[in-house]
């Protein structure tokens, strides 16, 4: 078997540090997989929240949501459904390709000890690359089934949304994959009506290692209140692009010498609902360390901005990207966002309105059906602090006399 995805050649990976998700690649056939991880543990739900409450393993999404607590908030009843959220909206980001790509199996082992411990009787599959999917297929056929346990790959749409998991839950259910007015929450009615566990695809590979190695083990790197490794895609003005595996808590300095990171002006941490942050290389890649700095690690997206691009275009550019990407069943996203990047569409031209932008940031957030237009408006708002020089350069010439790179990629990265 092969791991390339049509014409695609495969995500590139590195590691800072000693990999465990990423340090066995490319093995598609499920013996050579047993033969470089080990097998699988077998646990019940006792044994799981045991497991996780010895090594906490918080989401490696967005949310950054602790396992535990969904398990937990699983309603009592029916079966549950679990399933991989490979749905990965942000465009720079490439974990779940270079997971579910490059080390399929670990990815389903995850899924199937999560599973078995909840006693779940089906697990779907969520991705949106046709190709992608394909694989996925022949790596199920060549597995070996579990009794009373199906798996399934579902095609879902490719956007910015479709990652949030009550959009996800609503697109496997056959409706749009938009998230609902009503906040109800997958764990109490998801995928059929049934409390449905929807976990990010490197949560489960990190599950799978965790079970193998043990909680002593798997918390030896990393820091004490976040153990483990993380998956982070770094590109932008960097010579190396690509997905790296990092202890958490590893500095910014680390990483950019890792990919050769060229001097930049900012760094983008979190994806395009995450932050704009000074590129200070003793910045820590941890949830905590971030917050410390006002930022968040969000989907593992880490952009840096060198000094040779327009931030402010840049910035412009994405802003009428989220825009056009927004669920479009709230006032927030149907007019706040596309007035919103009209708004710096004038600041990039030099009017001096930065106030005005900064009021509908304010207006949007809160109050809409999802978490886009929260997520929209912290970005802008974040960039807006940190872009004062370029803004005056804006204001006194009509622009930085730069142009706008693509730094920030608006369209899916093909390496």
């Amino acid at each position: 078997m092969t791991a390339v995805l049509n014409s695609q050649r495969l995500v590139p990976v590195g590691y800072v540090g000693t990999p465990r998700l990423l340090r066995a690649l490319d093995l598609l056939d499920p013996a050579e997989h047993l033969a470089a991880h080990g097998p699988l543990p077998v646990l019940d739900r006792a044994g799981l929240l045991g497991l996780l409450g010895a090594a906490p393993l918080a989401g490696r999404g967005g949310a950054g949501f602790p396992l535990a607590a969904k398990v937990r908030g699983l309603r009592a009843g029916p079966a549950p459904v679990v399933v991989v959220n490979g749905a990965e909206g942000e465009p720079v980001s490439a974990k779940d390709r270079a997971l579910l790509g490059r080390a399929p199996h670990l990815v389903l082992d995850g899924a199937q000890l999560l599973a078995g411990a909840v006693g779940a009787r089906s697990i779907l599959v969520a991705v949106g690359d046709p190709a992608l999917a394909g694989l996925l297929e022949r790596v199920l056929a060549g597995r070996p089934r579990v009794s009373k346990l199906d798996v399934e790959v579902r095609e879902v749409p490719d956007r910015f949304v479709t990652g949030e998991a009550r959009a996800l839950v609503s697109a496997l259910n056959g409706g749009a994959a938009l998230p609902p007015g009503r906040r109800v929450l997958p764990t109490e009615h998801g995928v059929g009506g049934r409390p449905t566990l929807v976990c990010n695809t490197e949560t489960l590979a990190q599950l799978a290692v965790l079970a193998r190695i043990g909680p002593a083990a798997f918390a030896a790197t990393g820091t004490r209140g976040e153990p483990g490794t993380t998956l982070l895609t770094v590109t932008g003005a960097v010579a190396n692009p690509g997905v790296l595996e990092v202890p958490l808590g590893t500095r910014l300095g680390d990483v950019a010498a890792a990919v050769g990171a060229q001097p930049s002006q900012a760094v983008v941490i979190g994806g395009y609902h995450g932050m704009w942050l000074r590129p200070a290389p003793k910045l820590e890649l941890s949830r905590a360390g971030l917050a410390r700095d006002g930022g968040t690690l969000g989907a593992g997206v880490v952009i840096f901005v060198g000094e040779r691009t327009c931030p402010l275009g840049e910035l412009t550019r994405v802003a009428g990207w989220l825009a056009g990407e927004s669920a479009r069943q709230c006032g927030p996203c149907t007019f706040g966002l596309p007035a919103l990047a009209g708004e710096l569409r004038r600041l990039a031209g030099g009017t001096p309105v930065k106030r005005n932008a900064l009021r509908m940031a304010d207006l949007v957030t809160g109050r809409g059906a999802c978490a886009h237009p929260d997520g929209a408006a912290r970005f802008i708002r974040s960039a807006l602090g940190q872009l004062t020089e370029e803004l005056q350069l804006h204001q006194a010439y009509g622009s930085c006399r730069r142009s706008d790179l693509g730094q920030l990629a608006t369209t899916r990265t093909v390496w």
